[in-house]
Protein backbone atom coordinates (compact mmCIF):
# COMPACT_ATOMS: atom_id res chain seq x y z
CA UNK A 1 0.00 0.00 0.00
CA UNK A 2 3.02 2.25 -0.45
CA UNK A 3 4.55 4.52 -3.18
CA UNK A 4 7.57 5.70 -2.32
CA UNK A 5 8.79 8.97 -4.08
CA UNK A 6 11.54 10.30 -1.90
CA UNK A 7 12.88 12.74 -4.31
CA UNK A 8 9.27 13.98 -5.28
CA UNK A 9 7.86 14.35 -2.22
CA UNK A 10 10.42 16.73 -0.69
CA UNK A 11 9.99 19.29 -4.00
CA UNK A 12 6.28 18.91 -4.16
CA UNK A 13 6.11 19.70 -0.21
CA UNK A 14 7.97 22.96 -1.00
CA UNK A 15 5.99 23.41 -4.58
CA UNK A 16 2.90 23.16 -2.82
CA UNK A 17 3.13 25.98 -0.90
CA UNK A 18 4.29 28.24 -3.51
CA UNK A 19 1.16 27.40 -5.52
CA UNK A 20 -0.94 27.58 -2.85
CA UNK A 21 0.36 31.58 -2.60
CA UNK A 22 -0.04 31.80 -6.60
CA UNK A 23 -3.89 31.10 -6.16
CA UNK A 24 -3.93 27.70 -5.69
CA UNK A 25 -5.09 28.01 -2.19
CA UNK A 26 -8.91 29.77 -3.22
CA UNK A 27 -9.19 26.82 -5.60
CA UNK A 28 -8.32 24.32 -2.77
CA UNK A 29 -11.18 26.25 -0.94
CA UNK A 30 -13.82 26.05 -3.90
CA UNK A 31 -13.23 22.63 -3.94
CA UNK A 32 -14.46 21.98 -0.82
CA UNK A 33 -17.00 24.19 -0.13
CA UNK A 34 -20.40 22.86 0.97
CA UNK A 35 -19.65 19.52 2.16
CA UNK A 36 -21.26 17.74 4.65
CA UNK A 37 -21.12 14.51 6.39
CA UNK A 38 -18.01 11.69 5.92
CA UNK A 39 -15.48 12.58 3.13
CA UNK A 40 -13.52 10.09 1.65
CA UNK A 41 -9.72 12.56 -0.02
CA UNK A 42 -7.78 10.25 -2.33
CA UNK A 43 -4.30 11.13 -2.54
CA UNK A 44 -4.08 13.97 0.50
CA UNK A 45 -0.50 14.87 -0.42
CA UNK A 46 0.81 16.89 2.41
CA UNK A 47 -2.37 17.62 3.21
CA UNK A 48 -2.96 21.49 2.25
CA UNK A 49 -6.89 20.57 1.84
CA UNK A 50 -7.21 19.93 4.81
CA UNK A 51 -7.48 23.35 6.45
CA UNK A 52 -10.35 24.33 3.92
CA UNK A 53 -12.68 21.79 5.20
CA UNK A 54 -16.17 23.24 6.02
CA UNK A 55 -18.11 22.68 9.60
CA UNK A 56 -20.40 20.45 7.62
CA UNK A 57 -17.91 17.76 7.51
CA UNK A 58 -18.28 15.16 10.13
CA UNK A 59 -14.87 13.27 9.38
CA UNK A 60 -12.15 13.22 6.70
CA UNK A 61 -10.22 10.52 5.97
CA UNK A 62 -7.23 11.13 3.83
CA UNK A 63 -5.87 8.54 2.01
CA UNK A 64 -2.08 9.02 1.13
CA UNK A 65 0.17 6.19 0.08
CA UNK A 66 3.23 8.09 -0.17
CA UNK A 67 5.04 7.45 3.13
CA UNK A 68 7.15 11.47 3.54
CA UNK A 69 3.90 13.07 2.38
CA UNK A 70 1.24 10.90 4.17
CA UNK A 71 3.80 12.05 7.60
CA UNK A 72 3.29 15.63 5.97
CA UNK A 73 -0.55 15.35 6.13
CA UNK A 74 -0.72 13.54 9.47
CA UNK A 75 1.32 16.91 10.90
CA UNK A 76 -1.41 18.74 9.28
CA UNK A 77 -4.25 17.09 10.59
CA UNK A 78 -4.52 18.75 14.51
CA UNK A 79 -5.06 22.19 12.01
CA UNK A 80 -8.08 21.07 10.35
CA UNK A 81 -11.42 22.68 11.07
CA UNK A 82 -12.81 19.22 11.30
CA UNK A 83 -11.88 15.69 12.45
CA UNK A 84 -8.95 14.15 9.95
CA UNK A 85 -8.25 10.62 10.08
CA UNK A 86 -4.61 10.30 7.52
CA UNK A 87 -4.09 6.77 6.19
CA UNK A 88 -2.28 4.32 4.05
CA UNK A 89 -4.09 3.36 0.76
CA UNK A 90 -4.03 2.90 -2.72
CA UNK A 91 -6.58 5.53 -5.12
CA UNK A 92 -7.07 1.72 -6.62
CA UNK A 93 -7.69 0.34 -3.41
CA UNK A 94 -9.33 2.75 -0.63
CA UNK A 95 -9.59 1.70 3.13
CA UNK A 96 -13.16 2.32 3.38
CA UNK A 97 -16.38 0.36 3.35
CA UNK A 98 -18.98 0.31 0.24
CA UNK A 99 -21.37 3.73 0.39
CA UNK A 100 -19.47 4.67 3.75
CA UNK A 101 -18.78 8.12 2.22
CA UNK A 102 -21.17 11.24 1.38
CA UNK A 103 -18.44 12.61 -0.88
CA UNK A 104 -15.23 11.58 -2.89
CA UNK A 105 -12.73 14.45 -3.03
CA UNK A 106 -10.04 14.16 -6.05
CA UNK A 107 -7.03 16.55 -6.06
CA UNK A 108 -4.47 16.36 -8.31
CA UNK A 109 -3.94 12.66 -8.21
CA UNK A 110 -5.68 11.21 -11.17
CA UNK A 111 -3.26 12.35 -13.83
CA UNK A 112 -0.71 9.95 -11.70
CA UNK A 113 -2.72 6.65 -10.79
CA UNK A 114 -1.62 3.95 -13.38
CA UNK A 115 -5.29 3.31 -14.39
CA UNK A 116 -7.66 6.18 -14.30
CA UNK A 117 -10.56 3.86 -14.44
CA UNK A 118 -10.04 1.39 -11.66
CA UNK A 119 -9.52 4.59 -9.62
CA UNK A 120 -12.56 6.03 -10.60
CA UNK A 121 -14.36 2.93 -10.24
CA UNK A 122 -13.21 2.35 -6.54
CA UNK A 123 -14.38 6.19 -5.84
CA UNK A 124 -17.99 5.09 -7.04
CA UNK A 125 -17.81 2.13 -4.67
CA UNK A 126 -16.96 4.08 -1.59
CA UNK A 127 -19.80 6.70 -2.10
CA UNK A 128 -23.37 6.18 -1.12
CA UNK A 129 -26.01 6.46 -4.09
CA UNK A 130 -26.43 10.42 -4.85
CA UNK A 131 -23.03 10.95 -3.41
CA UNK A 132 -20.77 13.80 -4.53
CA UNK A 133 -17.36 14.06 -6.48
CA UNK A 134 -15.27 16.35 -5.95
CA UNK A 135 -12.44 17.06 -8.18
CA UNK A 136 -9.58 19.29 -9.19
CA UNK A 137 -6.97 18.11 -11.78
CA UNK A 138 -4.74 19.47 -14.29
CA UNK A 139 -5.99 17.66 -17.67
CA UNK A 140 -5.99 17.46 -21.29
CA UNK A 141 -5.76 20.96 -23.31
CA UNK A 142 -8.34 22.16 -25.59
CA UNK A 143 -5.13 23.54 -28.04
CA UNK A 144 -3.74 20.94 -30.68
CA UNK A 145 -0.11 22.93 -29.97
CA UNK A 146 -0.13 22.48 -26.15
CA UNK A 147 -1.96 19.21 -26.85
CA UNK A 148 0.91 17.83 -28.50
CA UNK A 149 3.44 19.69 -26.13
CA UNK A 150 1.53 17.29 -23.48
CA UNK A 151 1.76 14.48 -25.44
CA UNK A 152 5.86 15.17 -25.77
CA UNK A 153 6.01 15.66 -22.46
CA UNK A 154 4.16 12.50 -21.08
CA UNK A 155 6.30 10.20 -23.70
CA UNK A 156 9.99 11.77 -22.66
CA UNK A 157 11.11 12.70 -19.01
CA UNK A 158 7.66 14.37 -17.22
CA UNK A 159 6.38 11.13 -16.03
CA UNK A 160 10.08 9.83 -14.71
CA UNK A 161 10.35 12.96 -12.75
CA UNK A 162 7.20 13.78 -11.55
CA UNK A 163 5.70 10.55 -9.92
CA UNK A 164 4.09 9.04 -12.89
CA UNK A 165 1.70 12.23 -13.79
CA UNK A 166 1.04 12.54 -16.97
CA UNK A 167 -0.38 16.06 -18.34
CA UNK A 168 -2.63 14.64 -21.38
CA UNK A 169 -5.51 12.35 -19.74
CA UNK A 170 -8.69 13.40 -20.95
CA UNK A 171 -10.08 13.38 -16.86
CA UNK A 172 -13.72 15.08 -17.26
CA UNK A 173 -14.08 12.49 -20.58
CA UNK A 174 -13.16 9.48 -17.72
CA UNK A 175 -15.11 10.47 -14.47
CA UNK A 176 -18.80 10.48 -17.26
CA UNK A 177 -17.26 6.96 -18.35
CA UNK A 178 -17.04 5.71 -14.59
CA UNK A 179 -20.48 6.93 -13.90
CA UNK A 180 -20.62 10.03 -12.96
CA UNK A 181 -23.08 12.83 -13.83
CA UNK A 182 -20.83 15.89 -14.16
CA UNK A 183 -23.39 18.88 -12.79
CA UNK A 184 -20.49 21.61 -12.42
CA UNK A 185 -16.94 22.10 -13.94
CA UNK A 186 -14.73 25.10 -14.55
CA UNK A 187 -11.91 25.03 -17.12
CA UNK A 188 -9.24 27.77 -16.38
CA UNK A 189 -5.44 28.28 -16.57
CA UNK A 190 -3.27 27.57 -13.35
CA UNK A 191 -0.73 29.69 -13.37
CA UNK A 192 -2.61 32.27 -14.84
CA UNK A 193 -0.11 34.42 -16.34
CA UNK A 194 3.25 33.19 -17.99
CA UNK A 195 3.47 31.26 -21.17
CA UNK A 196 1.09 28.02 -20.58
CA UNK A 197 3.00 24.66 -19.77
CA UNK A 198 1.71 21.15 -19.67
CA UNK A 199 0.25 20.61 -16.73
CA UNK A 200 -1.85 24.46 -17.50
CA UNK A 201 -4.99 23.50 -17.92
CA UNK A 202 -6.87 23.02 -15.22
CA UNK A 203 -10.32 21.63 -14.33
CA UNK A 204 -12.84 21.87 -10.92
CA UNK A 205 -15.83 20.53 -10.58
CA UNK A 206 -18.70 18.44 -9.23
CA UNK A 207 -19.85 14.80 -10.36
CA UNK A 208 -22.52 12.99 -9.12
CA UNK A 209 -22.78 9.27 -8.46
CA UNK A 210 -26.51 7.93 -10.58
Amino acid sequence: MAVSHPVFSRLFARASVAMDQAGMAEHRARLVAGLRGRVVEVGAGNGRNLAHYPPGVSRVVAVEPEPRLRALARAAAPGAPVPVTVAAGLAEALPVADAAADAVVLSLVLCSVPDQAVALREARRVLRPGGELRFYEHVVARTPGLRRAQRIADATLWPLFCAGCHTARDTVAAIRAAGFEVTELDRFRFPPTGLPAPASPHVLGTAIRA
